[in-house]
């Protein structure tokens, strides 16, 4: 059995004028999420063995905060790896990048963005992306696939943890 660990970044700090997207960092509020949602997943028994995320800031800095709360220590950044194409990709893109960059793992934590999180999990468990629900900032769907591959409509929601 194959698990993926689907997780929006945690709630970010608006975005001045002048910046960038993706250099928006955590509000506090988003730092407190990150540490909850690590927490959880160390509760469920999680242990993930790949991380991929994307490399906006507030994504990055929710892996930070989720992972060591995860090991409850801190634990290297160097866990994670960033994938730019994470950042604004859409359902098929993300299952692609997750054959491409995880092909072998059991377990995959994947930190991503709505609405491509969304729509993955969406197409994963009914095999349509129309259906997304929702995936609210620092929110967590946990599923699980009978056989290795991740095909539309094959998964089943194991979890969802949201703050």
């Amino acid at each position: 059995m194959r698990e993926l660990i689907l997780l929006r970044h945690a709630e970010a700090m608006q975005i001045a004028l002048g910046d960038s997207d993706r250099a928006r960092p955590l509000s506090l509020r988003g730092e407190q999420e990150a540490r909850e949602a690590g927490a959880w997943l160390r509760q469920q028994g999680a242990m993930p063995d790949a991380v991929l995320c994307s490399p906006a800031r507030r994504a990055q800095m929710t892996v930070e905060r989720v992972l060591d709360a995860l090991f409850a220590h801190p634990v290297a950044s160097s866990v994670a790896k960033f994938v730019p194409e994470i950042y604004e990709a859409t359902p098929g893109t993300l299952l692609s990048l997750l054959e491409l960059h995880a092909p072998g793992s059991r377990q995959i934590l994947l930190v991503g963005h709505n609405p491509g999180m969304e729509q993955l999990l969406a197409l994963l468990i009914s095999g349509r992306s129309p259906d997304a629900r929702g995936l609210p900032p620092a929110g967590l769907a946990w599923v699980e696939f009978p056989d290795s591959g991740f095909e539309p409509g094959s998964a089943r929601l194991r979890a969802f943890w949201s703050p």
